[in-house]
């Protein structure tokens, strides 16, 4: 290579493959309009798991749909400028709520998430900041008791792949939990597991790692992708460059780059919010969610954070404003002490197929262009296996797994 390869988007996603690619001895350069990791990667939840590699089509998903948009949590809304592409892409996401398309999918995403707590570690050994990682459970909790099924197929799945899931009841939730509200009467504990007290500054931590190694992080706007003898020809607002090898990693705005090519995937900018209390007084001791609100709460270091929701919108309209009253009641329904002060509301964009699977490797008759992009709800934890894998991938070393799952071409 006689050119640095050049990473379009400098979110998790980007920063991570900038690191793989760093300690491999590859030269390179990141390109985004804004600071590393402060979009999408700034505010989801925290959750690193190995074990969180359960599609979000299920079985009967479709029943709870009614419920979903309609109901007092509200978790999934659809505007309507999103409608259009919404029904297809739906009806997509609905074929794949079979058994056994939500196994083939949780083997998929098994290889992502699987080493995500100890690639993490790696990425963050020598920084000074080991801390942004901390051992954690993840809390599912349940207000109908009889809903805690060790045998649902999400559960049951997680249990043959060797993930350590205990069942308890109230007075053990309480004491796993005490913030927790008494309406929860059971819980299901995912073990092994950590969180992030902050994704924005881990993001930050390995972008300064990956400068340290010899990448170069450019703040610029992408304009446009060209194809070029050479490679590719990347124009941006104010400068050009030149990459024979290119990764684009723009989560959500991805699409902007690949339509002109001519390339068309089912992606959906599925926007997720939260709102964070500075001043919470009380404790929350793992990750926890509340199975019923679809929404999960983390200990921050900057406060109590509640992030959820699946919104399906135009990628440029603005953040719904009430979504941060919905949140806040939700995150005092479930934690009764919390002080809901001075409350900091967020919204970012996750970039969603309808089978829950990124897109990963080199475009079919697109030479030098690969894709890292699609992570959904999961784009914290599968980041460091996804850049660890275009890593390989650059460099010539073929990964010892079939990627075929993660083809742009599967659609």
């Amino acid at each position: 290579m006689t050119q640095p390869v050049t990473i379009l988007g400098a979110g998790i996603v980007g920063i991570c493959t900038a690191v793989s690619l760093a300690e491999r001895g590859v030269a390179v350069r990141v390109i985004d309009r804004g600071a590393p990791g402060q979009e999408t990667s700034f505010g989801n939840a925290g959750v690193i798991s190995p074990w969180s590699f359960i599609p979000q089509s299920l079985p009967g998903t479709w029943r709870n749909i009614p419920q979903l948009m309609f109901g007092a949590a509200r978790p999934l809304s659809v505007r309507l400028g999103a409608w259009p592409r919404m029904l297809p892409w739906g009806l997509h996401f609905l074929r794949n709520g079979t058994e056994q398309k939500t196994r083939q999918a949780a083997d998929a995403m098994q290889l992502l998430c699987a080493p995500s707590v100890e690639l993490f570690a790696r990425h963050l050994s020598g920084t000074g900041h080991d801390d942004l990682l901390r051992d954690s459970m993840y809390v599912h909790a349940f207000r109908n008791g009889s809903r805690a099924n060790l045998g649902a197929l999400d559960y049951a799945i997680r249990r043959e792949k060797g993930a350590d899931l205990e069942l308890i009841g109230a007075d053990a939730l309480r004491q796993t939990e005490p913030a927790l509200s008494s309406e929860f009467q059971a819980a299901i504990l995912i073990k092994g597991q950590v969180r992030a007290t902050s994704p924005g500054r881990i993001a930050q931590v390995l972008a300064d790692k990956a400068q340290r190694l010899g990448a170069r992080f450019i703040k610029d706007e992408i304009r446009a992708v060209q194809r070029i003898q050479a490679g590719w020809r990347i124009t941006c607002t104010q400068e050009t460059y030149e990459s024979e090898q290119m990764v684009l990693a723009m989560g959500a705005w991805s699409m902007e780059v690949l339509r002109p090519l001519g390339i068309k995937l089912p992606l959906m900018a599925e926007r997720g919010y939260h709102v964070e209390f500075p001043t919470p007084e009380i404790g929350i001791e793992n990750s926890v969610m509340d199975v019923d609100g679809k929404f999960v709460a983390s200990s921050m270091e900057s406060g109590a954070r509640f992030a959820g929701q699946a919104e399906f919108a135009p990628i440029d309209a603005p953040k719904d404003p009430g979504k941060q009253a919905l949140l806040t009641r939700l995150a005092k329904n479930a934690f009764p002490g919390l002080n809901t002060a001075a409350p900091q509301f967020w919204m970012g964009r996750r970039p969603s197929f309808p089978d829950s699977l990124p897109v990963l490797g080199e475009l079919q008759d697109q030479k030098g262009l690969f894709v890292n992009f699609g992570h959904s709800h999961y784009g914290l934890m599968m980041a460091p296996k996804s850049g660890e894998i275009l890593a390989d991938l650059l460099t010539d070393r073929r990964p010892n797994t079939d990627l075929a799952a993660f083809a742009a071409e599967r659609f």
